[in-house]
């Protein structure tokens, strides 16, 4: 199997994957360089269909692969990567959270309910990016990552920042955050995205400071000079 390795470097964090005549695949745009007998492949035709889901669920239309022997280095981030390994299972991801997997793991898409993603404010067809089969799919995410246990019928609500990920088991609802109507008013959160066990969710509680102070200086220029 293909290893996927974190590090971190000048509080930046990037991934090296290993192969040895193995197959990985990983976002467009990710490779930051290769070592060894890698060769890189990325089909010029896309399906119609292939590329509007893509285009719907706000993902990349193609995502290439790497094959041979040899370590594929990733882009840097100010965020973090976490890694999972499926054992013949399903993850949904959220949307953006896909950085590379291995080659056997299969990509696909997840239709969200008509009411769910009219609440969500993604209109009438949400989609969200579908991993499964056997192997390692690395994640992006914010900050440290929390894996979360749900019995059935157990809720964990949030906000759209702090999931990352859940298994196909979890049922995915939106939902009013206070219980009495007009609580919606005054508890300054409106909606809160609503997940329901059995199954695991992977919970971003806190981004790293970094990241943090980047966003903050995207959203107020001016509140960090």
């Amino acid at each position: 199997m293909a290893e996927f390795t974190v590090h971190q470097l000048e509080g930046m964090r990037y991934v090296d994957c290993l192969l040895n005549d193995e197959t990985v695949r990983a976002e467009a745009g990710a490779l930051a360089y290769m070592k060894g007998q890698v060769e890189m492949r990325s089909p010029f035709f896309v399906s119609p269909l292939g590329a509007m889901r893509a285009m719907i669920a706000e993902e990349a239309v193609v995502r290439p692969s790497y094959t041979g022997t040899g370590v594929v280095t990733l882009a840097s981030s100010l965020g973090g990567f976490h890694v999972i390994e499926l054992q013949d299972e399903t993850w949904i991801l959220e949307r953006g959270s896909y950085w590379a997997s291995e080659g056997k793991v299969k990509i696909s898409y997840h239709r969200v309910g008509l009411l769910t993603s009219v609440w969500a404010g993604e209109g009438l067809v949400y989609l969200q990016t579908k991993v499964s089969g056997t192997g390692k799919v690395v994640m992006t995410t914010r900050g440290p990552i929390e894996r979360v246990r749900l019995e059935d019928g157990q809720r964990l609500s949030s906000s759209s920042l702090s999931v990352v990920a859940w298994s196909s088991s979890v049922k995915f609802t939106m939902r009013r955050a206070a219980k009495n109507f007009l609580g919606r008013f005054t508890s300054g959160q409106r909606l809160v995205r609503t997940h329901e066990g059995p199954g695991e969710v992977l919970l971003n509680p806190s981004p790293y400071w970094r990241y943090r102070m980047l966003m903050q200086r995207e959203q107020d220029p001016l509140r960090l000079e």
